[in-house]
């Protein structure tokens, strides 16, 4: 892959913020180039080998769900967390079925599991991390939720990189893409905690008839101004560098997302950032965690080349998701009350309290034991599938399985 060099980085505090680069060939030919990152595609394999997969579902059309799965390329793991309807109409067996036909002919590894399986909800419970259990000791709903359930189940393979992608994706090739993408940021990391987030170069509308290539959606855009006024109240300087600020599609090692706290919410992905801001950021007395802050945090930003077409779900959606980041961002120890005074106004008629509520925060996961996690799911959790590469599973044992 030929990959552009960031022009700029943002030192801020532990933390690189490299500015978007954009790929420029996914197939390269090894040329020297002073302005563009060559990156052996051996070496993407590589990287492809250590990165498992995390795809959270949620009622999805299944035909989305099975191109999003034939595109991502084989050496990475796949893992699946659903918490779609099980009644009337049980939507999480269809996806099953459909994780079992596409290992049948590809013999891809995949792992599935149901979100509200109450034996997830116990294997939490026994770890001690009980953050994201309700009162009926199940895991609650809620996207972040899923990834966490996803992250613990990719360290129990001993991965070394976890990316996300959404399931309601149109156009399956732009999903390989992101997944070479996420290794090529790896390859070009030069700290052990480093993330890999993307900007969709174009996200697709129909206006009048004609499908319009729209560059910004409001939801990003607002969240990555108030992120960059975030840094620019500490530094004094303005920048502009963070366009990543809500990118579903992201990756990070392993080691980063042992330590990292997690939202709950429409906010999870703004509040990576924060996180990041709050404990290795400029003028940060103690860093939560010396090892990475003396490594340092990388954060890649990179531009796809397909652009990204999804389900449309309304306004409200795109309200929620705005007052979840927004919410973030006023309720940061760096905010000061400039930056307050703004969020509040640019709310406006969507917020009905005062002041943005507070959103619940998720300790880390490192002191999860992954193998003792998953014993308990493989003993005891219904929807628990795992897929291993180089077995094939005859109708006859599936349907056993299922009675």
């Amino acid at each position: 892959m030929l990959i552009e060099m960031p022009r700029h980085t943002e030192i801020f505090g532990s933390l690189k913020i490299h500015e978007m680069q954009r790929v420029l060939k996914i197939d390269s030919g090894g040329f020297e180039n002073p302005r563009a990152k060559d990156i052996p595609f051996d070496k993407i394999k590589d990287v492809l080998r250590r990165l498992a997969l995390v795809i959270p579902v949620k009622d999805e059309n299944i035909n989305l769900l099975d191109g999003v799965l034939r595109a991502i390329p084989f050496d990475c793991t796949i893992i699946v967390v659903s918490n779609s309807k099980r009644e009337p109409q049980d939507i999480y067996k269809m996806e099953k079925d459909v994780v079992a036909r596409i290992h049948d002919y590809s013999q891809q590894e995949i792992l599935c599991i149901h979100q509200k399986d109450p034996q997830l909800g116990f294997a939490f419970y026994e770890a001690g991390y009980e953050y994201l259990l309700d009162n009926d000791k199940l895991v609650r709903d809620g996207k972040s939720e899923g990834m966490i359930a996803g992250m613990i189940l990719a360290k129990s393979l001993g991965k070394e990189f976890i990316g996300f992608t959404d399931a309601d994706n149109y156009i399956p090739s732009s999903v390989r893409e992101y997944v070479i993408d996420y290794a090529a940021g790896f390859c070009m990391a030069e700290s052990p905690y480093s993330m890999v987030r993307l900007h969709w170069r174009y996200k697709p509308k129909v206006v009048d008839d004609k499908l319009y290539f729209k560059k910004w959606g409001r939801v990003s855009e607002t969240t990555n101004k108030y992120l960059n006024l975030l840094i620019s109240t500490r530094t004094g300087f303005e920048t502009g560098v963070v366009i990543t600020g809500n990118a579903g599609e992201h990756a990070l090692t392993t080691k980063l997302a042992d330590i990292m706290s997690y939202s709950t919410g429409y906010s999870v992905e703004p509040y990576h950032f924060i996180y990041l801001f709050d404990n290795y950021g400029l003028e940060v007395e103690e860093m939560a965690h010396p090892d990475a802050a003396s490594a340092g945090i990388e954060i890649f930003q990179i531009e796809t080349l397909n652009p990204h077409i999804h389900e449309e779900k309304g306004e409200e959606h795109v309200d929620n998701m705005l007052l979840g980041s927004l919410s973030t961002i006023y309720h940061c120890k760096l905010c000061n009350d400039y930056v307050r005074s703004k969020v509040l106004e640019e709310l406006g008629d969507i917020m009905k309290l005062e002041t943005p509520k507070k959103t619940v925060i998720m300790p880390s996961i490192g002191g999860i034991d992954p193998h003792r996690f998953v014993k308990i799911l493989e003993g005891t959790a219904e929807s628990f599938a795992r897929f291993e590469q180089g077995t094939i599973e005859s109708e006859e044992e599936r349907e056993v399985e299922e009675t």
